[in-house]
């Protein structure tokens, strides 16, 4: 994960400075078509500036009372990153109200910028960012992601009732093929620091690869220098020259060894 921190000192959200323990994540998306992270935060040089003065680091932007914790999205270079703009702790501005309250009492939000919503590179890259601060969070405070409503979205915050009445981030995801309960697994998986699942028909292919990776490979300098691999081959212990640093097989081992002795 790509991770900077620039915190919203201005905006009316900080200078209130309510804190929160946290017991939850809630994800949201902007729901514009701008995927630079300098768009919402002043920037820099490496996260890229803000010439509209368009960004959250103002009392209320837009004339509205939000902030949230974070952005992910595009920084100057193109690739996709993390910027901090809250104290994990602190009591954001994220996700409204509903009937039974509001996640911003127990959640850390963060948003990550849209683009077209057409864009499968982007979106996976901003996604796995996601997965990465959302496991960084949830072992900081202690959270099980796959535990009942600790990590979720802005819709599913709606339908529990501790949020305001929007869509994402269930608008953008199933497009390319993820959903929520996707989203916690890999947070899981993350957490756990499991590598990707190989199937059996993909580690054969891999074998396959490195067996010829391994037989087009010349001999060790060693084995030339002293002269060693050619002897072999004259004195009839193997069969040719080819595939000096390949495995032998217990055939071919057995083989050598009746011809070393005759």
């Amino acid at each position: 994960m790509r991770l900077r921190r620039q915190l919203l000192t201005r905006n009316e959200c900080y200078i209130t400075g309510k804190t929160i323990r946290p017991k939850g994540v809630m994800v949201h998306s902007t729901g514009a078509n701008n995927p630079r992270v300098a768009r919402y935060v002043p920037g820099d040089d490496e996260i890229g500036r803000n010439t509209g003065g368009n960004h959250w680091n103002q009392p209320r932007p837009g004339g509205r009372q939000v902030c949230v914790h974070a952005f992910v999205g595009k920084f100057a270079d193109g690739q996709a990153g993390v910027v901090q703009t809250l104290p994990w702790t602190m009591r954001g501005w994220h996700s409204g109200s509903g009937k039974k309250g509001s996640a911003q009492n127990t959640h850390i939000g963060f948003e990550i910028c849209e683009d077209g919503l057409d864009d499968p590179g982007y979106f996976q890259a901003v996604y796995q960012e996601a997965v990465e601060l959302t496991a960084m969070l949830c072992g900081e405070y202690g959270l099980d992601p796959m535990a009942d409503g600790v990590v979720i979205c802005h819709a599913e915050g709606h339908r529990r009732g501790i949020a305001s009445n929007h869509g994402d981030v269930l608008h953008w995801w199933p497009k390319f093929g993820k959903t929520m309960d996707d989203f916690r697994a890999d947070v899981a998986q993350a957490m756990r620091g499991e590598d990707e699942v190989v199937t059996y028909e993909q580690w054969k292919e891999y074998m396959d690869r490195y067996e010829k990776e391994r037989a087009a490979l010349p001999a060790p300098a060693w084995a030339s220098q002293t002269g060693e691999w050619e002897r072999a081959h004259r004195a009839g212990i193997t069969a040719d020259l080819s595939r000096p640093q390949s495995p032998a097989t217990r055939v071919e081992v057995a083989a050598m060894i009746l011809r070393a002795g005759k």
